[in-house]
């Protein structure tokens, strides 16, 4: 009789990033090395990601006077040619107009039909009131685009007494579009009183003048305030992206960023361009069903359509688990996902995300390992590469699905049941997966797994979990076990997990990218080149 459970194949490769950014200083250990983060002090929402005369550029919330949120904030601005490795450039603007002298928040780039870039964005104004202002570059000929001016024109939109809109939950204006009468449309994102969250929209011909349309492009009730929406079409014949005006054969996804949860959601859904109303193809309901971009560490997330690659990139804020005195001690605070493509899956009732190809260009050792078997019950470090920053890609081939525990009719919250069924829990089939950043002596370890149950009905449940519990000796972080479903049928299909590690960042992808988790971990053992990497598979189960 043999204990054969799964059959494993693995793709490992650390990296080699530049000297100066790979160089991790003792005091400094939890510092990225291919993860976006600016030299120093606090970032938060991406803004405003694009591409413009061959050159990639991310602008964020930054503050440039410490490592906490302040009411200063400004537009940060880095530029790439490749999305991995970013030069600094002065912060776009700062706060300095009425409209915006307690704050410049997130907002969007749009690019005008002429080429040109145009920034709207959220001011907080002279009264605390949350305006939308525009800003331009100074020399369009200059791919960095060091210099940007603001409208004297501006607030150009505003609450008033007319439209009833709450001057304190009116912020975020999306990347504009074109409507089929040549208008251009936008959505900023608002609530009700009554928790009623909606997309705001507003029309204008010349881009500089805005009109309230007479509803929303949508809401949801009992939802509150959506910070962050984005609104953008998806090809339902491939995986290419799209312009944001585009039409034909597409869908579109609206995603919000609900400060009730601070979780990103998203719904896909068909939009009615003569009626501007957007109808979601399935509802929406704030539970644990709802369908989200990350199920981890992620939110304020924005894309962008590259029209180099011909592809939409997303990006996500992903904040810290460690208590703000530790962020002022190390000068920092927040970093940006790693770069995603995202498309719509081939079901059409969900978005797949993978890190983009340029990752690629940082791998330096690699381990392969094909068909090896993981019995029941073990646990094999993986050597030959650097475990604290690394890329892991791993398949599994499960056998005798028969064997697998019935899922409890009662276990519907993902997350609940990851935290609750934690490693030290066995079933049939899981958990299998991943430790990372494991101490030599495994006082400290992050494991991303998966479990596989069934229903009663006889199909399967895949679940994936994140777990952070053990991920650090320090009891003062944020150590929450993540959870979701992941959409996938074992008897079928291969069970996929990658993820990418780098120091202070657990990105993982399971299922070819059906979802996503994110986490932050900060081990006090496991750091640089004490770090360990480890397969397991802590089933129960054999095979005759």
């Amino acid at each position: 009789m043999g204990k054969t459970l799964l059959l494993l194949s693995l793709l490992l490769c650390s990296f080699i990033i530049d000297l100066e950014a790979s160089r991790q200083d003792l005091n400094q250990p939890y510092r990225t090395g291919y993860h976006f983060q600016p030299p120093s002090n606090w970032m938060n929402d991406p803004n405003g990601p694009m591409v413009y005369k061959g050159i990639y550029h991310l602008f964020y919330q930054y503050n440039p006077y410490g490592a906490v949120w302040d009411v200063r904030i400004v537009w940060g601005h880095s530029t790439s040619l490749d999305l991995v490795n970013w030069t600094p450039q002065p912060p776009a603007f700062s706060p300095s107009q009425p409209s915006d002298i307690n704050g410049c928040w997130s907002g969007s780039v749009t690019i005008l039909p002429n080429g040109t870039p145009v920034i709207l964005y959220t001011g907080i104004d002279q009264n605390k009131s949350q305006v939308q202002n525009v800003a331009v570059p100074v020399n369009i000929s200059d791919p960095y685009l060091r210099e940007w001016s603001k409208s004297p024109a501006n607030p150009l939109m505003a609450p008033n007494a007319v439209n009833g809109i709450n001057p304190d939950r009116f912020r975020d204006p999306t990347t504009a579009w074109i409507g089929h009468d040549g208008e251009w449309r936008v959505i900023v994102g608002s609530s009700t009183d009554d928790r009623r969250g909606l997309a705001v929209l507003y029309k204008s011909r010349d881009f500089f003048n805005w009109t309230q349309a007479t509803k929303p492009l949508h809401h949801e009730d009992l939802t509150g305030m959506w910070e962050c929406p984005d609104f953008f079409p998806v090809s339902i014949t491939g995986t290419e992206g799209l312009e944001t005006s585009s039409s034909g054969e597409v869908k579109h996804v609206l995603k919000m960023s609900l400060i009730e949860t601070l979780h990103d959601y998203y719904t896909i859904g068909c939009y009615d361009r003569e009626k501007d109303v957007y109808v979601p193809d399935h509802g929406f309901v704030q539970d644990g069903s709802a369908p989200r971009l990350d199920y981890g560490k992620f939110y304020a997330s924005k894309a962008f359509y590259d029209d180099v690659k011909k592809r939409r990139i997303l990006w996500g804020w992903v904040n810290e688990s460690s208590p703000a005195k530790d962020d002022i001690e190390k000068g920092w605070s927040g970093l940006q996902s790693f770069p995603r493509k995202i498309w719509l899956g081939e079901s059409g009732n969900e978005l797949l995300q993978w890190p983009i190809e340029e990752i690629e260009t940082l791998r330096e050792t690699q381990v392969n390992w094909y068909n090896k078997v993981l019995k029941a019950g073990s646990t094999i470090q993986v050597h030959g590469v650097t475990a604290a920053q690394a890329d892991v890609d791993v398949s599994f081939k499960v056998k005798d699905l028969e064997k697998a525990d019935v899922i409890e009719p009662s276990w519907t919250d993902p997350q609940k049941i990851c935290s609750e069924e934690d490693l030290s829990v066995k079933s049939g089939l899981g958990p299998f997966g991943l430790m990372v950043l494991a101490s030599n002596d495994m006082e400290e370890y992050t494991s991303v797994y998966f479990r596989i149950f069934k229903s009663n009905d006889t199909k399967y449940v895949v679940l994936m979990c994140s777990d952070q519990s053990r991920s650090s000796l320090n009891e003062e972080n944020d150590k929450a076990t993540f959870g979701a479903f992941v959409a996938i049928d074992p008897s079928h299909e291969t069970l996929s997990l990658r993820t990418l590690i780098d120091h202070s960042i657990v990105e993982s992808y399971g299922g070819g990218g059906k979802v996503c988790v994110t986490s932050r971990v900060y081990p006090k053992l496991a750091i640089g080149e004490k770090a360990n990497l480890f397969v397991f598979n802590k089933g129960t189960q054999s095979v005759d």
